[in-house]
């Protein structure tokens, strides 16, 4: 791995000894989470590590298929803590896992995703304490989900499933001078402190002289970034900082999403109907996340999933 400490990357993995061994009738068994710098530093990949370790050594092996035996018994549309009536996906595309996991979907971790996209090693998520006798030797697919290209899904819904993270910051930095090289006097110290920004929100300025600009951050890093705007204040020129720790990040995945029109105004409207503010949007092509009170989140993600149709997926 390389030398990150706590969060490293995998650099290489040498499959011969583990091939051999298999070959040899041995079953390898190896401590997921960690890895060895060119120093020969023992590191750890951070959390969720052993999911990643899982898939590098599938992708390094050349194997049909990478199974994960985790303690849920595969990816659901939503929380089902949160929505009872969630349901499991028997399929879900890689790009639709990618999102749901980096929106808040504690399943997989991202890079354990991202690897499986990579090497096109299909993810099969399936539940630590299902007993093999209780399982059908016959049927098409055992209970779980497999992560797989889209081209090994048949039907792709326009919505796949509905993440949500409470922990989230929002910072607005408020009228700050109109002017090339502002947004950049904020985000560099930021970028500089090694802290990930979400959101970003600019309000168009009435007189083209001051503006105001809001973006999230992980809670766990709201302070440093507090710290870091407000140690930076001189540079940045800013008048006044507003803060606020109780918001959740609400967000709709779907890769069906390409080829309809209208689905994240259905949502916006849904939300509306139910007095929930929006004070943050951000979009991709096959995604939109809302940043909301905290106190509506669950409130939204019912309402989110009824919506588009997941009570009965």
């Amino acid at each position: 791995t390389d030398q990150a400490y706590g969060k490293a990357r995998i650099a290489s993995i040498d499959g011969d000894k583990l091939l051999a061994d298999c070959k040899a009738g041995i079953v390898p068994v190896v401590a997921g989470f960690q890895g060895v710098d060119d120093l020969g530093n023992i590191t750890t990949l951070g959390r969720g590590g052993s999911d990643t370790t899982g898939v590098a050594l599938a992708a390094a092996l050349k194997a049909d298929e990478c199974q994960i035996y985790t303690d849920v018994d595969g990816v659901y549309t939503t929380d089902p803590r949160v929505v009872p009536k969630a349901k499991r996906l028997d399929k879900i595309a890689f790009e639709d896992m990618l999102e749901l996991a980096s929106q808040g979907a504690k399943v997989l971790q991202v890079r354990s995703v991202e690897l499986g996209m990579v090497h096109n090693m299909p993810i099969f998520v399936r539940s630590s304490f299902d007993k093999p006798e209780d399982i059908d030797p016959h049927a098409n697919q055992p209970p779980g989900t497999l992560i797989c290209s889209e081209e090994q899904i048949m039907e792709n819904h326009v919505v796949t499933g509905i993440a949500f993270s409470k922990d989230e910051a929002q910072i607005s930095v408020r009228q700050i001078e109109d002017k090339p090289g502002i947004a950049a006097s904020i985000f560099g110290p930021l970028a500089d402190a090694n802290i990930n920004v979400d959101m970003i929100v600019q309000n168009v300025s009435e007189d083209g002289k001051t503006t105001d600009l809001t973006f999230t951050v992980p809670a766990t890093d709201y302070n440093r970034a507090r710290e870091t705007i407000t140690a930076a204040k001189d540079k940045i020129g800013y008048q006044r900082l507003d803060t606020a720790t109780d918001v959740s990040k609400v967000s709709v995945i779907g890769s069906g999403m390409r080829s309809h029109a209208g689905v994240a105004a259905k949502g916006f409207a849904a939300l509306a109907a139910r007095n929930i503010n929006i004070r943050a949007i951000t979009t991709s092509e096959i995604k939109f996340s809302v940043l909301i009170d905290a106190a509506y989140t669950e409130l939204a993600v019912r309402t989110l999933h009824t919506l588009y149709g997941l009570d009965q997926a």
